[in-house]
């Protein structure tokens, strides 16, 4: 199969129709095999039964449906789980993607070799205030934290070699960091198009400001993942041994004082007990990373890699 696009949806019911017949001219006129797969993330809505309706309709319409809403990066996960196309396109059902992105994007994954490339929504017709200031704080962050050079992290509509989204796990809001992901997995040929977004048609947004908190704090569970997953101590027990020796460096001070220069009443002084502060915060740091280290040695048999090749071997 030459194309998997996965569609994540939430009450999404009126752009559905549209958005399958829009996607199936651009894909047929290429002459592409094609499968759409749309994961429904628990709809209240009519959206599943007018899924079936497509599927009925459509034998490359294919869909799973979660018993309750999870989240965007669940529902991708579980799409990347049952595609089989050699370039997998994600978009997003509210038609402010555009089908008509398809073939470019499938292009510079299949004849440039790219890994991923991720669409850049220039121009923009969301909220600046709820969406577009947001957005760009997030990318200016990630580019930092990452060093890839993106202007669109967020941007819902991506190609992919398949062998990408069977490499990577996403979970919590990471459908944000995609790119992050395919980085630390080896998948390091990612490139950008500029690609043209429209106004939402039908319903209203999903986009809440408490993602603005969880999708943070996955920016910094990623980076911490991908550079001390396998080694914890290299943080905590550096950490650790750095703040211990502060306190001890302030204990022989204090001592020194008390035998050399005669000074008493150590416990009245704010440092006496800024020392013992220090001590005891490095000892536990220190005690965290070791039980952390004890905790991935037992994973570490279970670790998948991400491989590139592989010559005369099974699966």
């Amino acid at each position: 199969m030459d194309l998997s696009i996965v569609v994540p949806l939430l009450n999404e019911s009126e752009s559905l129709p549209e958005l399958e017949a829009w996607i199936r001219k651009v894909v047929e006129k290429e002459n592409l095999t094609y499968e759409i797969v749309f994961v429904d993330d628990g709809s209240t809505d009519a959206s599943w039964n007018i899924i079936q309706q497509l599927a009925a309709k459509n034998p490359n319409v294919k869909a799973l449906r979660f018993r309750r809403n999870y989240g965007k990066s669940p529902a991708l996960n579980e799409g990347f789980k049952v595609v089989s196309g050699d370039v997998v396109i994600t978009m997003d059902a509210d038609l402010q993607d555009s089908p008509d992105e398809i073939p470019e994007l499938y292009r510079m994954v299949k004849e440039e070799g790219y890994d991923l490339v991720s669409g850049w929504k220039k121009v923009r017709y969301d909220s600046k205030l709820m969406k577009n200031i947001p957005s760009k704080f997030y990318n200016w962050t990630t580019r930092k934290m990452s060093g890839i050079k993106l202007h669109d992290f967020n941007c819902g509509l991506k190609a992919y070699r398949l062998d990408l989204v069977k490499s990577i796990q996403i979970y919590g809001e990471m459908h944000r960091y995609i790119p992050m992901l395919a980085k630390v997995s080896g998948f390091s040929h990612i490139g950008e198009k500029v690609v043209h977004h429209q106004k939402r048609k039908y319903g209203a947004s999903k986009f809440g400001m408490s993602r603005f908190v969880r999708g943070y704090l996955d920016l910094l569970t990623i980076s911490f993942i991908s550079k001390f997953s396998s080694r914890p101590m290299h943080f905590f027990g550096v950490l650790g041994s750095l703040t211990f020796l502060v306190g001890f460096g302030i204990a022989v001070y204090l001592v020194c004082s008390r035998l050399f220069a005669h000074v008493y009443h150590m416990t009245d002084r704010p440092l006496f007990y800024f020392c013992l502060l220090a001590m005891v915060i490095g000892v536990q740091l220190f005690s965290t990373g070791f039980l952390a280290e004890m905790i991935t040695s037992t994973q570490r048999e279970k670790r998948v890699y991400s491989i590139a090749e592989k010559i005369h071997l099974s699966e």
